[in-house]
């Protein structure tokens, strides 16, 4: 399995992120599996927002909900993180990740770097 994160590199204070990842090798809709995003803001510890499952159903860390929402394409195998009204605080190497609520991380992509600032 292999997951490739894309999105900008850059985004200004107040708007909104959007990542989406491309899973190849495995299917986002098979192996009741789930499909996380996890970030590491620069001096921190990696940081779980949320997953979406192979129902589609998500799960969503409880002191981002009210900013995060994640979704999917199935025709494209993809999912796709938004995080409203980031802060330069959102600053991070943001990852997709296979795994979740109930299963070990076990494929990375490689991670990309978003950097809040005006």
């Amino acid at each position: 399995v292999q997951l490739q994160e894309s999105g900008p590199g850059l985004v200004k204070p107040s708007q909104t992120l959007s990542l989406t990842c491309t899973v190849s090798g495995g299917s986002i809709t098979g192996g009741y599996h789930e499909w996380s995003w996890i970030r590491q803001p620069p001096g921190k510890g990696l940081e779980w927002m949320g997953a979406i499952a192979y129902s589609g159903r998500t799960y969503l860390k409880s002191s981002l909900k009210s900013r995060t929402s994640i979704s999917r394409d199935t025709s494209k195998n993809q999912f796709t993180l938004q995080l409203n009204s980031v802060t330069p605080e959102d600053t991070a190497v943001y990852y997709c990740v296979k795994g979740g609520t109930w299963a070990v991380f076990d494929y990375w992509g490689q991670g990309t770097q978003v950097t809040v600032s005006s």
